[in-house]
């Protein structure tokens, strides 16, 4: 590997300077991708790996970051167990059938990952040829409690309180639905490592919406179950936005890294997920819009905090779709001439 910042970092190992790349980074507020957007559908362009390996590839080359992620969407794996799922642009995610009964459960499968997902996998594979050891690729997942969410709600929502009434007033049901993802997920993110995935990534977005005791039932025993079915094979980083409370659990699990979003500071994460454990987060992707000399003074504070070691430069969640392309530029190339060595 060329660039092996990500991997180092990963696995506690002394770097020169955090590696940095963004959550979202494919896609969005590129306007390559955009052009691609007009002639393409969502899905299309998650379906057909050569697509999807270009949009990946895209930051690598325009923005400069040390990791690729693979581009492609958390329902791609509802999708897969059989529930219908539109993306219906600049208004998100639309389930028409969503689950909300024991009955409905006939309606999921835990599929054969090779015989519906193996567009991700093929894409994996291109993606590996064309980024050629330049940097490491992110392969990654939502979280069981996450997809469950849309499986139950049918779309987006700030509270996802259907979901939650869902896991209050049918437990039993709730456990076998997020189990089954947690089984599908399983055997998904081990092919994507076969692939050549050489990192996971877990995406908790939901998780902050649940207590910590909540998120140890409905989200968390079934992200450490993924977790020890994956991290002998690859380092796996887990982003649970919002569910700071739970760091020190969350470290327990065997995860390399823990992402964290901009409302918990450096300092507190540090103390609450212990000295093991390698950070990854935490600028606020709207800050993103401030003046450039702004954002490198904010970046630079950032790194600051973290310090050098067991830390990924990234943002507290992904990137905006109308942030300027030099701005994202401008953070990269800010962590990019930090020096962890620049007190000495």
């Amino acid at each position: 590997m060329k660039n092996d910042l990500l991997l180092k970092a990963l696995s506690g190992k002394p770097v020169e300077r955090p590696p940095v790349w963004m959550m979202r980074q494919a896609g969005r507020y590129l306007p390559q991708y955009m052009k691609l957007r007009e002639k393409y559908g969502f899905f299309e362009r998650c379906q057909t790996p050569e697509l999807a390996c270009e949009i990946t590839l895209q930051p690598v080359d325009i923005i400069g970051v040390d990791a690729a992620i693979l581009f492609s969407d958390i329902l791609v794996v509802p999708q897969a167990m059989g529930l219908e799922v539109q993306l219906i642009e600049s208004k998100g995610p639309f389930l028409p059938d969503p689950v909300k009964t024991a009955s409905d459960l006939q309606r999921v499968c835990i599929p054969d990952v090779h015989e519906k997902l193996q567009y991700v996998f093929d894409a994996i594979q291109l993606i590996k040829k064309e980024l050629n050891n330049r940097v490491p690729l992110i392969g990654f997942a939502g979280a069981p409690w996450t997809l469950l969410c849309y499986m139950v709600q049918g779309k987006g929502s700030k509270t996802f309180d259907e979901a939650k009434a869902f896991c209050y007033t049918q437990p039993q049901v709730a456990h076998q639905l997020l189990q089954m993802i947690t089984d599908t997920t399983i055997a998904y993110l081990k092919a994507q490592v076969e692939a050549g995935a050489d990192v996971i990534q877990i995406f908790d977005s939901w998780g902050g919406l649940l207590g910590p005791a909540d998120f140890e039932t409905i989200s968390l025993q079934y992200i450490r179950q993924i977790v020890t079915a994956l991290k002998d094979k690859v380092p796996v980083i887990v982003f649970a936005k919002g569910a700071w409370h739970s760091l020190d659990a969350m470290a327990a699990t065997g995860a390399r890294a823990l992402g964290i979003d901009w409302c918990i500071t450096p300092q507190m994460a540090r103390s609450l997920a212990g000295d093991t454990v390698t950070l990854q987060g935490n600028f606020d992707p709207a800050k993103l819009l401030s003046p450039i000399p702004v954002i490198k003074k904010e970046t630079e504070a950032m790194l600051a905090a973290f310090g050098g070691e067991k830390y990924i430069a990234n943002l507290g969640h992904g990137i905006l779709p109308h942030i300027p392309v030099d701005h994202a530029r401008a953070f990269v190339d800010t962590v990019k001439g930090w020096s962890n060595h620049r007190e000495q």
